[in-house]
């Protein structure tokens, strides 16, 4: 059997100096996708009109008072049916004067995401009601505090971009007190950028409060919003959600970037078949961003057609399939098709717990929808159950899944240096490896993404360790970083400023902070 070359003293020079170069991370938020085109430019077109003929000729139901003179006054019309139509001269201008400069800021600016262009970011999100608890795996409902600390675990993966509101605080039963402590518990636990949903229009006042009492004041958030409301603004088929309107253009007019989502389920809100419900999924979203404009033409609005599939033998959504992975990145390249800042669903295996079909599920979907170019592509970690439940160890798993699928966004960079002829030459014609050679040692961690978790030992040595599955290691992680990790980039006497002003339910011991 050959022998493994030995480090000679030269190779361990090399390797000393390379390590003291300046680093170059294998992957970083915001790599260009784009490159997976399930659409053909033929189906393209065909999408897209459908979608204009729909909003012209079909339009929505269900709209606000103030839509309809908002929508009408632009060229619209409202019809003795009561339906809404939305002209595809309004439709295109719309599509034309949209905002794609979007960037999600952060508490911490390290953290800020450009949304332009083909541009990936991973995210949580869910809203799910309950969690699978990380010291037994049952499942139970889920409470602000499981919230928090999902939050802060999510601020310490380098691959989970963006914190979108993942757990719904069932220990809340006042939605004034559940939206506020929400935003509270998520905004404390990260410094990323945070997206929550509100429940009732009249909510979004004492939201904008607090989030310009941690900016500083009103102007300063609104040059550095670091928090988005998410609004699912219809109620497919083709009806607007009214109350979701209302808090749509409050969100606005308080200085909010807003994400527009529409959710319907193939079979049952939407047509069963791919095509048909990303044409009404896409149709429903426009409709959304054509009203956020009219409200405010510099609102920072985010495309987000996120159709959903169900199992039509029983009707229950099963988005861990072939068909969302697919569907879900359709709707990612007709978001860059329009070149609007998109964010797309991912991720949302059926499985219960971290086994084979948790990872083929999730990296089906999430990877798709990377290399169709979605912009912030939610879901994608810590998300069981078809969105039923959260797991605090899945998301240390998933960050190396994520890390794994950016680095396959970022593809392969072809350059004289990196192609390395002269390399090769010298390699050949000398010691016969690459084992040694400073191009090696000078690229190892650059170009190639290592996993945490990921188990690359022998068999023998997994053995000898213990025969551990990844779901006990990434248990263990998280209960590391409970224990540890509390973010302090709010300050000690501002945390005590919002006690004193909002009715704060996560106590000070929770987050880390002394009575």
């Amino acid at each position: 059997m050959a022998q493994r070359p030995r480090r000679r003293g030269r190779t361990a020079r090399i390797e000393a100096e390379a390590e003291a170069e300046v680093e170059t991370p294998p992957v970083w938020p915001g790599l260009n996708g784009g490159g997976f085109r399930p659409l053909s430019d033929a189906d393209i077109a065909h999408v897209d009109e459908a979608v204009l003929m729909l909003l012209e000729t079909l339009g929505l139901s269900q709209a606000t008072p103030s839509m309809i003179d908002k929508v009408c006054a632009a060229g619209g019309s409202y019809t003795d049916d009561h339906r809404l139509l939305f002209p595809r001269a309004l439709v295109r201008k719309t599509i034309a004067e949209a905002r794609r400069d979007v960037v999600l800021c952060g508490q911490d600016p390290a953290h800020d995401l450009d949304l332009s262009g083909t541009r990936v970011h991973m995210s949580s999100g869910g809203g799910a009601p309950g969690v699978f608890d990380i010291e037994d795996g049952h499942y139970r409902d889920g409470t602000v505090r499981d919230l928090y600390d999902a939050a802060r675990i999510c601020d310490a993966m380098e691959n989970i971009h963006h914190f979108s509101r993942s757990i719904v605080a069932r220990d809340i039963e006042d939605t004034a007190e559940m939206d506020l402590n929400t935003a509270y518990a998520c905004l404390m636990g990260t410094s990323k950028h945070v997206s929550v949903s509100v429940s009732e229009p009249e909510n979004v006042p004492q939201l904008a409060e607090l989030c310009y009492a941690i900016a500083g004041s009103e102007a300063a958030f609104r040059a550095r919003p670091f928090l988005t409301v998410m609004v699912c603004h219809v109620v497919p088929p083709m009806r607007f959600a009214e109350e979701a309107i209302d808090t749509l253009e409050a969100a606005i007019l308080a200085g909010f970037p807003v994400q527009l989502i529409s959710a319907g389920q193939a079979g049952a809100t939407s047509p069963a078949t791919i095509a048909g419900s990303l044409v009404q999924a896409v149709a429903e979203t426009l409709a959304g961003l054509v009203f956020a404009r009219l409200v405010d033409p510099n609102v920072a609005a985010i495309f987000a057609p996120k159709p959903l599939v169900a199992d039509l033998r029983t009707g229950s959504m099963c988005a861990g399939g072939g068909e969302q992975a697919i569907l879900m990145a359709a709707a990612a390249q007709m978001g860059r098709y329009y070149d609007l800042p998109t964010s797309s669903i991912a991720g949302i295996t059926d499985a219960k717990t971290l086994d084979a079909q948790f990872g083929s599920e999730k990296n089906l979907a999430v990877a798709s929808a990377a290399h169709a170019g979605s912009n912030l592509i939610t879901q994608a970690c810590g998300m069981q159950a078809s969105l039923l439940g959260v797991s605090l160890e899945a998301y240390v798993a998933d960050n190396d899944m994520l890390g794994n699928i950016l680095r396959t966004v970022r593809g392969v960079e072809v350059t004289p240096e990196n192609i390395g002829a002269d390399v090769i030459a010298e390699v050949c014609r000398g010691e016969g490896h690459y084992l040694g050679h400073r191009h090696t040692f000078s690229r190892m961690k650059s170009d190639y993404f290592y996993p945490h978790l990921g188990d690359r030992r022998t068999p023998r040595e997994w053995e000898e360790g213990g025969s551990r599955p990844i779901g006990e290691v990434a248990r263990d992680k998280a209960r590391a970083l409970m224990a540890e990790h509390f973010p302090g980039h709010i300050p000690d006497a501002l945390d005590r400023e919002l006690r004193a002003r909002f009715n704060i339910r996560l106590s000070r011991a929770q987050i880390g902070r002394p009575e």
